[in-house]
């Protein structure tokens, strides 16, 4: 597994993780092909870029859908049970993530490419709530996780899971203003924090 690339600052002689990776797994000498003009080690950068950009993000709202997969369905009659529930403890704020609201398209956007959507839901869902609703809430979630396959349930597995939904959807959204960074913004942090 990979789990440091570090693209700037190292010593042209020096093999980063990815490229340790490259040349002792796969066999691939970074210089191959020596005619080319684009090399393995050129591959690896791109690779380490594209995935810097892209990756958490995606996993992060992958494990949005994950948590959403764990609640009971919408159209099932525990489903139904579960987010009338849901609305009569959230009240207001349990509509912006109630099915009715957010079903198909919402998904389905974020299975297109619009990754912000449902993150920004949770986000807004979770900001809203009182404290007391929280609790509340979390009760109800905890009640319909299934402890034989998740390992925890009551409260405090509602807990967990209001806490994984806030921070996933957190990472997302802190993710996405990417989109609006240039590069001189990157070296105009780089070059601030070396000189702090």
């Amino acid at each position: 597994m990979i789990v440091n690339r570090h693209i700037g600052g190292e010593q042209p002689d020096e093999y980063d993780e990815l490229e340790q990776h490259l040349t002792q797994k796969l066999n691939l000498p970074l210089d191959w092909p020596e005619d080319g003009g684009l090399t393995v080690s050129h591959v690896a950068r791109i690779a380490a870029a594209a995935t810097c950009d892209t990756a958490y993000s995606q996993a992060a709202n992958g494990h949005l859908i994950d948590l959403f997969a764990a609640l009971p369905l919408p159209g099932t009659a525990e489903g139904q049970g579960f987010w009338k529930r849901i609305r009569d403890v959230g009240g207001s704020a349990a509509m912006t993530i109630d099915p009715a609201n957010m079903s198909g398209p919402f998904f389905g956007f974020l299975h297109d490419g619009n990754e912000g959507g449902i993150a920004s839901r949770v986000l807004s869902f979770l900001e809203e709530l009182t404290p007391s609703q929280r609790t509340a809430l979390a009760e109800v979630i905890g009640s319909a996780l299934d402890n034989g396959t998740i390992g925890v349930s009551g409260r405090y597995g509602g807990e967990l899971w209001l806490r994984d939904a806030e921070m996933s959807s957190w990472r997302v959204a802190l993710a996405s203003r990417r989109q609006f960074e240039k590069a001189e913004d990157r070296e105009r942090f780089f070059e601030a924090w070396s000189r702090a």
